[in-house]
């Protein structure tokens, strides 16, 4: 008698997050870079001056972590801003040392960078610059403050900031190996972005009648969001200030009135023809080479999705052959005032309580302990609260693995070829390493632990290589416990948050469409929001489900209100086509699923309220 083979067990959400890695082609133009960022590095070594390098190479080291595809444009801020928050945290840092002296100081310290922690915690959740700012300004404070350097503390910050500011400007000038042409290199990122938004509408038209559809609709949502924010970087002037830029823009905009006929002809699930998909696949190609489209397939206008896709098609031809350069609208700059108020609701009270905790735990412990080294244990406590890199377990099982795998490679780096000029190139080789590792936490750990150790070395400091896994196993032991704790205040607002902005958006958006149909820009804008909104909420509880269970069930329900607000945004989006043409009047059978979806999202909505 045969043995009946085992039943298969899925794994639990936060191992499987442990498992699972990114995938894509490797960045060829970020790995140059990241080994070009070890230049200073180098000029100080030869300069006999390496304490001086070492500052240079943490700010490029931590604009390395946040050199991510995108636009140059974009970049500007994505990298820019958190290295002047490091660079200002490094002067802070050692004015703490100078005020607190370099004795044990189990209150003073530990409850300055608690408070600190507090500050910064807050902040980081109200967006993802924030984010890396908060990370950055901490660990560059604890490391200011603990890491004993010959260079008094302006001078460290304006080395850490040289060295950001040089990776920076390597993003800016160096072209994109394999970029597209068509334009100005400096704008390849752009078009890219562009590019891809009429990629993503032609697969929602092929997989409309099919299963794929929704995650179709979910991947164009996601290529517009890269494409309005590569587009909408900072610039000198309010305005594009060239014809190749104002050709963009006219180009992106065309491209709204086609992703919402997308959307309502997958909503409404019908199979369509081949044919149809030419059109913008042949936008694309004029994108990404600054050409013209060409002739474009014949109309297909049997009902209002389609006569709806058939004038985006014209619009874009015509806009794609007299570029205005208009702006489509979307998310303006946040205001001081609302960054604050994001920053003090429960979701960021919460957040910042927990990184106070564990920055003032973490530091408490390290002093206590008493060894010059102290500041690794808060710096790599810092690095893990941090949510953006995962579920907090996984993040946690990560760590750990890749701190130990990290110190045995360093230590038989020294080992094998001792000196500075080696210790230099193993930090060039892991900065082109980095742009690759980043895509597996436990990966980007052991290339930073080498890369930090190395840096150590240099500063004048004993490796201490099984020192630094003690410590980052405190570290981790810490923060898994201050975040599973019941601190003040119900659990799950960061998801709580997200959804009630996607909630308000989807009101809004269903609003505009039903009292001013014709305003197609503002509607556009609402669209974008909604859309958006609704991914953030998503991340947020796939985020909160991969946790342990602990902390999972404290955002139970939220997966039925997302979902109701997606049917409900979709279908809104239905009706906006249906009312896009003078006269036109609601069909019963839209106005009765958008009364469904109204009661179904209140129904939803009532159940992680309780």
């Amino acid at each position: 008698m045969p043995t009946p083979s085992p039943i298969a067990t899925p794994l639990p959400p936060w191992l499987a997050h442990v498992l699972r890695a990114q995938r894509g082609p490797v960045p060829w133009s970020a790995v140059l870079r990241g080994a070009l960022a070890a230049l200073p590095l180098l000029v100080s070594v030869l300069a006999e001056r390496p304490t001086a390098g070492v500052p240079a190479a943490l700010g490029a080291m931590l604009a390395g972590v946040n050199d991510r595809p995108g636009s140059r444009r974009a970049s500007v801020t994505r990298l820019g801003f958190p290295s002047l928050a490091g660079s200002a945290g490094l002067l802070i840092g050692t004015m703490i040392a100078a005020a607190v002296g370099s004795g044990r100081s189990l209150v003073a310290l530990p409850l300055l960078f608690g408070l600190l922690g507090l500050v910064a915690g807050a902040l980081s959740s109200t967006g993802p610059v924030a984010s890396a700012c908060g990370t950055q300004v901490l660990v560059a404070v604890v490391i200011g403050a603990g890491m004993p350097l010959p260079e008094p503390g302006p001078l460290r910050a304006l080395l850490f900031l040289a060295g950001a500011g040089w990776l920076l400007l390597l993003r800016l000038v160096l072209p994109s190996p394999g970029g597209p042409g068509g334009g100005p290199y400096r704008l390849d990122g752009e078009r890219e972005a562009a590019a891809a938004v009429y990629d993503a509408v032609a697969r929602l038209l092929r997989a409309s009648g099919s299963p794929h559809a929704l995650a179709r609709r979910a991947a164009l949502s996601a290529a517009l969001d890269h494409a309005q924010d590569a587009l909408s970087g900072p610039r000198l002037r309010r305005f594009a200030s060239s014809s190749a830029e104002r050709r963009l823009h006219a180009r992106y905009a065309a491209a709204f009135p086609l992703a919402e006929a997308a959307t309502a002809l997958a909503w409404a699930g019908t199979p369509l023809p081949a044919r149809v998909l030419e059109g913008p696949r042949r936008l694309a190609a004029a994108v990404r080479t600054g050409g013209t489209c060409g002739p474009l397939p014949a109309p297909a206008r049997t009902d209002a999705g389609l006569r709806a896709l058939d004038d985006a098609l014209l619009r874009a031809a015509a806009a794609f052959d007299r570029p205005t350069g208009a702006w489509p609208g979307g998310r303006g700059k946040p205001s001081y005032s609302s960054v604050l108020g994001r920053a003090w609701s429960a979701a960021g009270r919460e957040y910042g309580l927990r990184v106070a905790v564990c920055c003032g735990t973490s530091t408490w412990v390290a002093q206590w302990l008493h060894h010059e080294h102290w500041y690794w244990l808060p710096a790599t406590t810092v690095f893990l609260v941090k949510p953006d890199l995962g579920p907090l377990a996984s993040r946690v099982v990560c760590r750990a693995g890749g701190t130990v795998v990290g110190a045995a490679v360093f230590g038989l780096v020294v080992m094998l070829v001792p000196g500075p000029l080696a210790l230099v190139a193993t930090v060039a080789l892991c900065g082109a390493f980095l742009p690759v590792a980043t895509r597996h936490f436990a990966v980007q750990t052991a290339a930073v632990t080498v890369l930090v150790l190395a840096l150590v070395l240099l500063g004048g400091e004993p490796p201490a290589s099984w020192g630094r896994v003690v410590e980052s196993l405190i570290a981790c032991g810490t923060v898994l416990l201050v975040g599973h704790l019941p601190l003040p205040g119900r659990r799950g607002h960061s998801v709580r948050a997200a959804l009630d902005a996607a909630v308000g958006a989807a009101h809004r958006y269903l609003g505009h469409v039903l009292n001013a149909p014709e305003d197609h820009t503002g509607r556009g804008a609402l669209r974008r929001d909604a859309y958006r909104s609704l991914a953030a909420a998503r991340t947020a509880i796939d985020l909160s489900a991969a946790e342990l269970p602990p902390v999972a069930r404290q955002s139970a329900g939220s997966e039925g209100v997302a979902g109701a607000v997606e049917r409900l945004v979709d279908t809104t989006t239905a009706c906006a086509v249906e009312l896009g043409h003078p006269h036109a009047e609601l069909p019963r059978s839209h106005a009765g699923l958008l009364a469904a979806h109204l009661s179904e999202l209140e129904r939803a909505w009532a159940v992680p309220a309780r």
